[in-house]
This record gives structure tokens, C-alpha cells and sequence, in this order.
């Protein structure tokens, strides 16, 4: 038995991937409900990484491992960005031999290891009833593996990409992309100033939301996007177009960190790889800012144009939640609450046309969720397609 006390049930909850405003929100939510329901709610620190590397021994100090929330440690963060309970990429059903856990590293000696039996005991261990894991598909996934497994989940969708299938929104997304817009316009004054083509790398791995939304806003001129391998040449014919015919005499174009160019692979940083087998990624901004120079005299009567590159990269996670990612997340909470108040679980909470509502888990591994490139992207362009609004969601242009 665990040194828990147990009421009327016990709620585990966990934050894992990358790190979005709007988390602790979620976590606020959770826990003041639950615990006016007469529940007990569990924090579990470091996303999955707090239940695998927990000890079972009751004289074991697991406060780096998770912790019991009250109405005063959440209602402090609440208001925050990033998340109090910590984050990590962990993934216990592919854990390799040299990030064993010491306490088990006799049991599980091979290369790559499955621990998730582990992780099983350890939330029997804790007692917990029902699990709340918030995160992206990588983190969500190892959730429906747990459902698979037997225990009672519930999950929140989290990533700024938008790319979680099932839902149309996701928390971080709207916050990445006010602050994408807000910094595209600050850097304005600078690529004004100077005359120059404005290139700015953002997030987005397999798919262009965050790029394609703020340049549909009016931030840009352009959006490259890891949907559709744009061609280098007209990408610099349409910048050097679009700084001529600005009197302020510059451009922009927003790169999706997974954009490819014809003829080319995604950029990363080095060759390691995080537990679910992505390798980081970042460069591609620094790639086009250069070609874009070199190619630019070819449009610009002989003369060369030079670029500001700018990686935004986690200036857009970092800081507060603006209104949509406090809203939501109250939102999603609350909706996670309800389905356990009435033992329902094994369930994803959605916003779907602009309607809260949940699909069943393993909606998260059975598609991809990406632009839908023929209907929202002018390929010839290089942009957002401005037609066709009606009926659709708020956060238009998924492929769903």
C-alpha cells in the first residue's frame, strides 16, 4: 500500500512533452473539481518519467517523484505558464538499458526494455483509480497503451502544433500562435529598417499549423510548410516580389521547423534521438536564410538581398497563457472530471466545431493530423488559401 490516504477515489495526473501556457490551467481545474468531489488528486512529476522511476518501499523519499495537490499549490500556479509538476520525453515502453532506474536495472539488462509492467505497480501502488495524462500523440500514446493495459484514462490533448488527432484544438496552440504574430511584428521595425527578407523558424515537425495560422493573420508574406516540399527558387522569387512592392521595402516568410525543400531532408540538429525516436530538429531556418541571399540577385536585377534569421523557437512556449489557453484548459478539466464522475474513461477530450466534447483514446494513434494542403495552401503561392471559411472550425485548415 502506498503512504496515501485514500478517499472517495484517487486521481493521478501528469504533464509530459514539451512544456506549453496552458498547463498549469489544466492542472487547476483537475485538481479543484476532483478534490470538491471528494477526491484525492497525485501529481506526478516529469510526465511518465515520476511513475516509472518511483520507489515502492515506504521509507523511500518520492518527492522528486510526485506529490499531493491541494487547492493552494495549483491555485498558485494556475495563472502561470510551463508546468509546475515538471516534464520529460520519457517513454517507458522503449526505456534504453543505460536509463533503467538503478532500483531495477538486475530485472531489465537489454538494450531497449519494456518497464511498463513497472509502471503498473506503481500506480497500483499509489492507489490510483483514474490517470489524466496531458500531452501531444507521444505522450498520449503511451496513455493508450496503459488503457490497453487495463487502467482507467482519461487524457487532455496539449501541444502548440495542433496536431493531436480527434480534437480541433489543443492547449499551447493559440498562445504559440499570439506570440508568433506579436514577435513577427516586433521584428517588422528591424527588417524595415534595413531593407531586408525576414525569415523566421518555427515550430511544427510533421505539420504547418503554427506557420500557416499567423500567416493567414497577416504576419507574413509566406509560409513554407512540412506538408508540401517548396522549391527554394520560387520561394526567393516571391520574397524579392513582395519586398519591391512594399513601400516599407521588406518581407517575410515563417518556416515550419519540418519544412523540405525539393531536392532536400529535414534539417536537425545533431543525430541523437529523444524516447519516442525524433531526432531535435532546428537549422531549416538557418538553410533558407542563406539560399534566399544567394539566389535573391537572380529577381533583384543582379543585386543580392540580404536576410534577418531569427529562430523563435521557445520564446512562443515560454511566459503566460493568453485568454483561449486559460479558457480551454478550465474547459478540458472540467470535461476529464465529468467522465470520471461517471466512470467513463478510456476517452480523449475534444473541441470539435466549436463544441467541447470526448472520442475514444486511441483516436490519438490511429491517424495523422495535418494541413490539408489541396484545400487550405496555395502551393503556387506559397500561403494560406482565403476562401472557404464557412462552417468551418475556428482553427481551420485540418486535414480532418
Amino acid at each position: 500500500m502506498a503512504n496515501v490516504k485514500k478517499t472517495k477515489g484517487v486521481i493521478g495526473i501528469l504533464t509530459g512533452g514539451g512544456d506549453v501556457p496552458g498547463l498549469n490551467p489544466a492542472i487547476r481545474a483537475v485538481t479543484f473539481r476532483a478534490l470538491r468531489e471528494g477526491y484525492q488528486v497525485i501529481g506526478l512529476r516529469r510526465g511518465w518519467a515520476g511513475i516509472l522511476e518511483m520507489s515502492r518501499d515506504p521509507k523511500a523519499d518520492n518527492s522528486n517523484h510526485y506529490q499531493i495537490l491541494t487547492e493552494e499549490i495549483v491555485n498558485r500556479a494556475g495563472r502561470t505558464g510551463g508546468t509546475f509538476l515538471h516534464t520529460s520525453r520519457t517513454r517507458p515502453s522503449h526505456v534504453k538499458k543505460n536509463d533503467v532506474p538503478e532500483n531495477l536495472r538486475d530485472k531489465y539488462n537489454n538494450e531497449v526494455n519494456d518497464l511498463t509492467p513497472e509502471v503498473l505497480k506503481n500506480l497500483d501502488y499509489l492507489g490510483i483509480d483514474y490517470l489524466i495524462p496531458i500531452g501531444g500523440d507521444d505522450t498520449l500514446s503511451y496513455g493508450v497503451r496503459l488503457y490497453q493495459e487495463g487502467v482507467k484514462v482519461v487524457a487532455i490533448p496539449k501541444t502548440m502544433d495542433n496536431d493531436v488527432p480527434g480534437t480541433d484544438y489543443c492547449i499551447g496552440f493559440s498562445t504559440c500562435v499570439t506570440r508568433t504574430i506579436q514577435m513577427t511584428n516586433s521584428l517588422r521595425t528591424s527588417a524595415g529598417s534595413h531593407e531586408r527578407i525576414l525569415v523566421l523558424e518555427v515550430f511544427g515537425r510533421y505539420a504547418g499549423f503554427t506557420a500557416l495560422l499567423p500567416t493567414m493573420a497577416g504576419a507574413a508574406h509566406r509560409c513554407v510548410i512540412p506538408e508540401y516540399k517548396f522549391n527554394i527558387d520560387r520561394l526567393t522569387e516571391l520574397l524579392v516580389y513582395d519586398r519591391n512592392n512594399n513601400p516599407s521595402h521588406y518581407s517575410v516568410v515563417l518556416v515550419s521547423e519540418g519544412a523540405t525543400y525539393e531536392g532536400g531532408d529535414m534539417v536537425f540538429q545533431d543525430h541523437s534521438t529523444d524516447a519516442y525516436g525524433h531526432a531535435k530538429l532546428g537549422g531549416i531556418g538557418d538553410l533558407v536564410s542563406a539560399q534566399i541571399k544567394e539566389i535573391s540577385p537572380r529577381y533583384n536585377n543582379g543585386k543580392s538581398v540580404n536576410t534577418i534569421n531569427q529562430k523563435l523557437g521557445y520564446m512562443v512556449r515560454g511566459g503566460d497563457p493568453d485568454a483561449v489557453d486559460s479558457i480551454v484548459p478550465m474547459a478540458y478539466g472540467n470535461l476529464a472530471l465529468d467522465l470520471i464522475l461517471h466512470r467513463v474513461h478510456g476517452r480523449l477530450v475534444v473541441l470539435k466545431n466549436g463544441r467541447y466534447d470526448n472520442l475514444p483514446i486511441d483516436v490519438v494513434t490511429s491517424s495523422k493530423k495535418l494541413v490539408n494542403v489541396d484545400r487550405f495552401y496555395n502551393t503556387e503561392r506559397l500561403r494560406p488559401k482565403y476562401e472557404s471559411f464557412e462552417m468551418m472550425p475556428l482553427f481551420i485548415m485540418t486535414s480532418e
